[in-house]
C-alpha cells in the first residue's frame, strides 16, 4: 500500500523561505516520477515542480529559479525548497506518485497515490 505524507508548511512572509517532505512508503521514490502540485482557493490544482527515476527534475515557469525539487533515496522521501516566497504561493501543497517517469510536468490525472496536502501560506 502506498502512503505519501507530506509535511513542512505553515506560515511566512513574502520573502521567506520553506522546505516541503513527502515521506513515501509502499513505492520507491528513486523508481517513480514524484511531483508537487499545489490548489489554491478556487483555482484548479497545478503542477509546481517533478523529479523522475533518472534524477531529472522540471519546475513550472511561475516557481523557475526559486523553487527545487529534490529526493534522498536513502529515506526515500521528496523534497520541495522554496525560497523567494510570493503571496500568490499560497496554497494547499500536495505530492503524488505514478508509476515511471513524467513528461515535463503531467497533469494530476496522471498520478494514482496522493498526501494529503500541507498548507502554506504566504503573508505580504
Amino acid at each position: 500500500q502506498v502512503q505519501l505524507v507530506e509535511s513542512g508548511g505553515g506560515s511566512v512572509q513574502a520573502g521567506g523561505s520553506l522546505r516541503l517532505s513527502c515521506a513515501a512508503s509502499g513505492y520507491s521514490v528513486s523508481r517513480n516520477c514524484v511531483a508537487w502540485f499545489r490548489q489554491a482557493p478556487g483555482k484548479e490544482r497545478e503542477g509546481v515542480a517533478r523529479i523522475n527515476p533518472s534524477g531529472s527534475t522540471y519546475s513550472a515557469a511561475s516557481v523557475k529559479g526559486r523553487f527545487t525539487i529534490s529526493r534522498d533515496n536513502a529515506k526515500n522521501t521528496v523534497y520541495l525548497q522554496m525560497n523567494s516566497l510570493k503571496p500568490e504561493d499560497t496554497a494547499i501543497y500536495y505530492c503524488a506518485l505514478r508509476g515511471g517517469s513524467c513528461v515535463n510536468l503531467n497533469p494530476p490525472a496522471d498520478f494514482g497515490y496522493w498526501g494529503q496536502g500541507t498548507q502554506v501560506t504566504v503573508s505580504s
